[in-house]
């Protein structure tokens, strides 16, 4: 039998922990404190892209490796911290030639490739906001994101442009400039398009960072919620000194690290983890621009002589499916930690890690709106499977209940379930969401911003994730709203009604299943389901569209007419239905 805990000596760490001794860090952290790391600007300000490109540049690291870029034909790109410094000035000077305005938001939608990284920092050089998509988005979720946000600018490819964007070009009026980031042309016969690589091949190396603030807006993030629109959560120039400091503590990052963070820019922690904390430490990260494959990702451990490794739950599951045997055909002697975000991290999984490739997963926590990592399973840290972690120094964390009246209260006593809260006030914290002030204040009270995660926290101080509190998604790591998979489907000419929820899966976490009613004259058949799928998947991506459908005569909804997702949940799994004193017809 396993304990249940996994104890850490000194003996075992290769490099000394950064954060060694958590009780005396966090007696002395403060953000303020922290935020005197950084010089800034000349004028007191703070800018992302000035500190992770030009002081890095400017140092006696300026020729150390910032990016290795893996392609998918076996071919690697390496990018300086001078080359570095030099591209992101390039693009900062071609939004300037085309009139963009600091502010303005700049929109990335392109595959893990050099350009992306460059454009995301160019522009946040240039003071725009900034606003990385996923490339496996579908046509809809990619126009109301760029719709949400007034997106000025879009960086993509050729093929992304001619299949997500193109066809919904005309319904994004603010979408003044699409840049191809193509090599050879590929865009060239595009209208409505300017080809990159000549207007960065025209542009000048010198570019002066835009006089941003700590509390200018940098990055734009959209996260899902249960009804409307996705959520834009808006972040700051200034949280980058919590992403420095997170990934200094969570990930131990250390200068001569090789990192690799496997999440796509496209998702909040493929750019502060991917992009900004690697980068503003000095420290070398790889991007693989090819999607999952098992062997291929050892071979990178292996190949490139990764150190520090942060990937999700759901790949983690996935190397486990694959088998150990394929893991020992491998080695990886400068692997040193292994850290995971997105899930829960299961405790099987973290044992997994200790039997398979030599060292545990530690797990942490945070969210779109923390803008970086809250709570952490930490290298000198005894790890608890299936917790994640304690509080870094600088974040407050509770277990709260809401009040009648809109307050909270703390919960004291170890192991009750209740809405995880954290303290307001670190510098990665949202500031807003995009046009939706009202929405912004119900997530705060008394001080604390309350999560929507039910958690617990033991006796010793470990939180462990119980559920969402709404009915959002959690798959593979992404959070997908259940109204926006469900407008897509009622698109469809055959569907009257439809209700989304998230069906437990053993490797993503979630799987969307969709409830569908049908429209008279339609009758339910095997076609009809696959064309449903289908359609879901052109409009939604891939990643976002359900798995699983199933017809339903009519659908549960309350008296005022909501589809009751808690029961069609409650159905599928055989769970007790609770309370349906307001179901339409109910007593």
């Amino acid at each position: 039998m396993r304990p249940a805990v996994i104890r850490k000596s000194a003996a075992e760490f290769r490099v000394p922990p950064n954060l060694a001794d958590e009780g005396a860090v966090r007696g002395s952290f403060s953000w303020t404190q922290a935020r005197a790391h950084f010089a800034g600007l000349s004028g007191g300000g703070l800018n992302i892209a000035h500190e992770v490109a030009d002081r890095i540049a400017a140092s006696n690291r300026g020729g150390h490796i910032a990016l290795r870029c893996l392609r998918t034909d076996g071919q690697e790109r390496a990018l300086t911290f001078r080359d570095l410094r030099a591209l992101t000035n390039r693009f900062a000077n071609v939004l300037a030639a085309l009139g963009v305005a600091r502010g303005q938001r700049v929109f990335v939608l392109a595959p893990r490739i050099p350009e992306l990284y460059v454009a995301v920092l160019g522009a946040l050089k240039a003071g725009c906001v900034v606003s990385p998509l996923f490339s496996a988005f579908g046509p809809e979720p990619v126009a109301t994101r760029i719709g949400l946000g007034a997106g000025r600018v879009l960086v993509t490819t050729a093929a992304l442009y001619r299949r997500k964007v193109a066809p919904m070009r005309e319904s994004l009026p603010t979408l003044t400039h699409v840049l191809l980031a193509d090599d050879g042309g590929a865009g060239a016969d595009i209208p409505g398009t300017l080809e990159l690589s000549p207007l960065m091949d025209a542009a000048t190396d010198d570019y002066t960072p835009a006089a941003t603030t700590d509390e200018d807006p940098a990055l734009l993030h959209f996260t899902s919620g249960t009804t409307g629109t996705p959520k834009g959560a808006v972040h700051v120039h200034g949280a980058l000194v919590a992403h420095y400091f997170t990934a200094l503590h969570a990930l131990d990052l250390h200068p001569d690290d090789i990192f690799w963070c496997t999440a796509d820019p496209g998702w909040v922690t493929g750019t502060s983890y991917g992009i900004v904390a690697p980068l503003a430490l000095g420290v070398t990260s790889i991007v693989d621009e090819a999607d999952f494959d098992a062997e291929r990702w050892y071979r990178i451990l292996q190949d490139q002589a990764v150190t520090v490794w942060y990937t999700a739950p759901t790949a983690i599951r996935m190397l486990m499916k694959a088998g150990p045997e394929l893991a020992r055909r491998f080695r990886f002697p400068r692997l040193r930690f292994i850290a995971s975000v997105g899930d829960p991290l299961n405790p099987e999984a973290v044992w997994w890690g200790q039997e398979v490739l030599g060292l545990p997963i530690h797990d942490n926590w945070w969210q779109t709106e923390t803008g970086g990592i809250m709570i952490a399973n930490t290298a000198a840290m005894d790890i608890k499977p299936g917790s994640m972690g304690k509080p870094l120094p600088g974040v407050e964390a509770a277990i709260v209940e809401r009040l009648e009246g809109g307050g909270v209260r703390v919960v004291e006593r170890p192991d009750t379930e209740g809405e995880l809260a954290l303290r307001a006030g670190w510098p990665s914290m949202f500031r807003a969401y995009l046009n939706q002030e009202e929405r912004y204040r119900r997530c705060f009270a008394d001080g604390w911003y309350l999560t929507g995660d039910l958690a617990r926290r033991d006796a010793d101080g470990y939180f462990w994730f119980v559920g969402r509190a709404d009915d959002v998604i959690k798959s593979a790591g992404h959070l997908i709203g259940p109204f926006e998979v469900e407008s897509a489907l009622m698109e469809h000419p055959a569907v009257a009604e439809a209700g989304v929820i998230g069906k437990p899966d053993a490797v993503v976490g979630e799987v969307v299943k969709a409830f569908v009613s049908l429209k008279r004259g339609f009758e339910p058949s095997e076609a009809l389901r696959l064309d449903l799928l289908g359609h879901a998947r052109k409009r939604l991506g891939a990643a976002v569209a359900p798995k699983e459908i199933e017809f339903a005569a009519t659908l549960p909804r309350t008296r005022s007419g909501k589809i009751m997702r808690r029961l069609l949940k409650a159905r599928e799994l055989g769970l007790p239905e609770g309370d349906t004193s307001t179901l339409e017809g109910g007593g």
